[in-house]
């Protein structure tokens, strides 16, 4: 018999799975974005009369597709509908008072979903967590702000976020969970999102602890950029730049824009025209809008916004060669290429590849590229949040993924989105095939997994808190370890640019 339970809005009927586990998707938190609603913060679902089915997925943010090669190493689940702003939940006991894992999932917050089956909750239902994951707004529709002068907030895809977590405290106790031990997660642009959350005034209290996993607190745009990045996507849409007439414009057009206007980026990354998005690519990411971001992630985090939040945070050995290697660089990656990107970067010349190059001896340019940009973009990052949340009384747990996919003849390592699965327990999905390879190793997810379930159960993953002098960091490896300070020369040569 399908197990049925009681939200606040209505009776579901979900689905039984493996080891005495039940699954609930599809469950509206906020009403759907469209209409008087569109461009607009998430308000409530309306409440149903009767049972609600929720045994399979529902619709997902409007998004474009991947580009090759990217659309087959990183899997996508497109679904169209209008009540995409849905949950998911595993739970092993819906009599439980369980603790509750949160997932935010990746994309560059212009793709991704909480519905791919690589994010089955299965595993951390059989190993006695609750697990939800969540669709938002992406991209235009989840980011879009005309700067300083724009009347609406910004930042509305992370304001689904915090609907959703409003959502896991008021009803997730329905599904066996324990609304005062939630912890949040996500990868890549949902650890961004997780950063972001640590500063923002309107979740404090709905999450307890935080994972960030190849993301942190320092990508964010500044209500220039921002107004940058709008006033151009309104120019390729022929419309005035104002909130009103983008949002006149037709889904599929604004989302023919977004690509356009993230190639226009990509072939003249000049911070002059785009802002922080020429270093990071992302033109629509969370905004410091002086209002629901009041200040940059990392500086309201390192002023005590997230005070006693204990957070695990970490990322993978290689993380740009997923970008370098599998759809290799748009032009020739040559020394003059590494020497300019550190300096935009901000290495001092000649001196900062240098390092690199001391540190990496044999390594080609490729390789010397991939390597400084995964410190700027996602390493050095995780070491200041683990850095600045010491600071205000909490515990940060720092681990590198140190495990290399045997895929494109080895060449992509530990790269970004490889340790996905092995949080997950879920390295049979086939849609992470492509990118584990053939016989991934199940000891390393056994470890990785456990140490999450850990994390969000007592708050100790098993290995010591990152601080001075030692810096701890847990490295998941076919031989497991914990190293302390490791390339901590590159971590110094960073100090006071990154």
């Amino acid at each position: 018999m399908r197990p049925v339970l009681t939200t606040r809005r209505g009776r579901l009927r979900g689905t039984t799975g493996p080891a005495g586990t039940a699954s609930f998707k599809n469950i509206p938190y906020a009403a759907a974005p469209t209409g008087p609603l569109r461009f607009s913060p998430p308000c409530p679902p309306s409440a149903w009369d009767g049972v609600r089915d929720a045994g399979a997925y529902g619709p997902t943010a409007p998004q474009a597709p991947y580009p090759p090669p990217m659309d087959r190493l990183l899997p996508e689940r497109l679904v169209p509908g209008e009540d995409f702003l849905n949950l998911n939940v595993w739970t092993p006991d819906p009599a439980g008072r369980l603790p509750v894992l949160v997932w935010l999932h990746g994309g560059a917050f212009t793709n991704g979903s909480g519905s791919l089956t690589g994010y089955d909750g299965t595993a951390f239902a059989r190993d006695g967590v609750v697990l939800v994951t969540l669709d938002h707004r992406l991209g235009v529709e989840g980011f879009l702000h005309f700067g300083p002068g724009d009347p609406a907030p910004a930042n509305l895809g992370l304001l689904d976020q915090i609907a959703a977590l409003a959502w896991v405290h008021d009803n997730i106790a329905s599904f066996g969970g324990d609304p005062d031990r939630v912890t949040v997660f996500g990868q890549s642009a949902g650890a961004m999102s997780v950063g972001a959350l640590l500063a923002m005034p309107a979740a404090k209290g709905l999450f307890h602890r935080a994972a960030l996993q190849s993301g942190a607190a320092h990508h964010a745009l500044s209500p220039a950029s921002a107004a940058l990045v709008a006033g151009r996507l309104a120019a390729i849409l022929e419309v005035a730049p104002t909130r009103p007439a983008v949002a006149a414009v037709p889904v599929e057009r604004l989302l023919a824009a977004q690509v356009r206007l993230r190639g226009e980026i990509s072939a003249r990354p000049d911070p002059a025209l785009w802002g922080e998005a020429a270093l990071n690519l992302m033109p629509f990411e969370p905004v410091v809008d002086q209002d629901t971001l009041p200040h940059a992630p990392l500086d309201a985090i390192a002023a005590g916004a997230a005070a006693g939040v204990d957070v695990l945070v970490g990322c993978t050995g290689d993380e740009f060669r997923l970008f370098t290697v599998a759809s290799g660089p748009s032009r020739p990656v040559t020394d003059d290429l590494v020497e300019r990107t550190a300096s935009a970067y901000g290495l001092p010349p000649g001196r900062g590849v240098a390092a690199y190059r001391d540190a990496f001896p044999g390594a080609s340019p490729g390789e010397l590229l991939a390597e400084i940009a995964t410190d700027w973009f996602y390493r050095l990052p995780a070491l200041r949040l683990a850095e600045a949340q010491a600071r205000h009384g909490a515990r940060a747990f720092v681990y590198e993924f140190a495990w290399s996919s045997p895929a494109f003849g080895g060449a992509l390592g530990a790269c970004h989105a490889l340790d996905v699965p092995f949080v997950f327990d879920n390295l049979t999905d086939p849609s992470f095939a492509p990118l584990l390879g053939d016989s991934p190793p199940q000891a390393i997810a056994d470890g990785m997994h456990a140490a999450w379930v850990a994390f969000a159960t007592t708050g100790d993953p098993g290995w010591p808190a990152y601080g001075e002098p030692r810096r701890a960091v847990r490295r998941f490896a076919v031989a497991p370890a914990v190293d302390h300070d490791p390339r901590g020369g590159l971590r110094t040569l960073w100090d006071g640019l990154r």
